[in-house]
């Protein structure tokens, strides 16, 4: 048994705890907000984001950092964009910390492993990323996720020790794969979901989650992913589970924009952060900075901005040159 840390304590962060405190660990849960933390320990419950879902008597919350002093791991369940900050009112920490956002640093462009390394550089980092929604995490459905280290040993030590028979973690050595996997799926996500907003129908939905797919592994590879990684859980997984349910955040975002709303106005629909906003212009960024073709991330970059609308990126869409759907050599 060991003492886990968790930065943030929104749905995602207490299913995750409570993953931690059914395989056995004392959990202290860190709050922002006081109040949080109070109303989880004395009704062992968050309702507001995880209706029905008791927790255990392991798990504790506190808005105080210094109480994660005494860890053995930590889970970072921050938004991306809010990550250095939160760090760095975590500077005492000297354990594993496993990043859980999904998102690219819009200010530097940097991948959550890289903040983290500026931030806590003697601190090992993991990557935990994979198809995989709160509620049913929560629940105890069914998951199966990817935690990656660039020291495989690392990753397959805590893999086992926060598996569950019904959360099963895959250890991967390729952190960057995952990384990339994870934080494109949510701009690819948006897309669908203004297409599903359109009534553009299942073959066009089918059409525009395979191109999503060739756009995700493209920008992967490209930027130190692995291939087979782009293909697993942490890309090819999330990205299927991602565009194609109202659970996710990024897909329903993107409905209301294809229903005709402001972006504004889908924004304040949403439940929480919407990760693939931001990450959508740094992926456009990257995409035109290194000449990496990514037609669908940049007309969601477009119609996020305010630069066009999704009738117009649609059509540019659907008047692009007619190749061969894969390039050899």
């Amino acid at each position: 048994m060991s003492r886990i840390g968790v930065l943030g304590a929104g749905a995602w962060g207490m299913a995750l705890a409570s993953v931690a405190e059914r395989a056995g660990h004392d959990v202290t849960v860190w709050a922002r907000k006081p109040e949080t933390a109070a109303l989880i320990n004395g009704t062992h419950r968050l309702e507001v984001r995880l209706p029905g879902i008791e927790f255990g008597k392991k798990l504790r919350a506190t808005s105080d950092p210094s109480d994660l002093s005494g860890v053995d791991a930590v889970l970072a369940m921050v938004p991306a964009q809010v990550l250095r900050g939160v760090l760095a009112q975590f500077q005492h920490l000297k354990v594993p910390v496993v990043l859980c956002a999904k998102g690219i640093e819009a200010d530097s462009g940097l991948l959550m492993n890289e903040v983290l390394a500026q931030c806590l550089p003697e601190v090992p980092g993991l990557i935990l990323s994979g198809p995989s929604f709160a509620a049913d995490v929560a629940r105890g459905l069914p998951t199966a996720v990817t935690l990656a280290s660039s020291d495989l040993r690392l990753a397959k030590d805590w893999a086992q020790a926060l598996s569950l028979p019904t959360f099963r973690i895959y250890p991967s050595d390729d952190p960057r794969g995952v990384e990339l996997g994870g934080a494109v799926k949510n701009v690819l996500a948006i897309a669908c979901g203004i297409a599903a907003g359109k009534n553009l129908g299942d073959s066009a939905r089918a059409a525009l989650t395979t191109r999503a797919f060739t756009e995700l592994t493209r920008f992967g590879k490209a930027l130190g992913g692995r291939p087979e990684t782009l293909t697993g859980l942490s890309g090819l997984g999330d990205l299927l589970l991602t565009c194609s349910s109202r659970q996710s955040r990024n897909y329903s975002f993107g409905l209301a924009l294809g229903e005709g709303k402001s972006a504004e106005a889908a924004l304040a629909e949403a439940r929480g952060t919407v990760e693939g906003i931001a990450t959508a212009r740094i992926v456009a960024r990257l995409a035109r900075e290194q000449s990496i073709d990514m037609p669908i991330s940049v007309a969601v970059a477009a119609v996020i901005d305010g630069a066009s609308d999704p009738e117009t990126e649609i059509a540019r869409l659907l008047a692009r040159p007619i190749n061969p759907e894969f390039h050899r050599g």
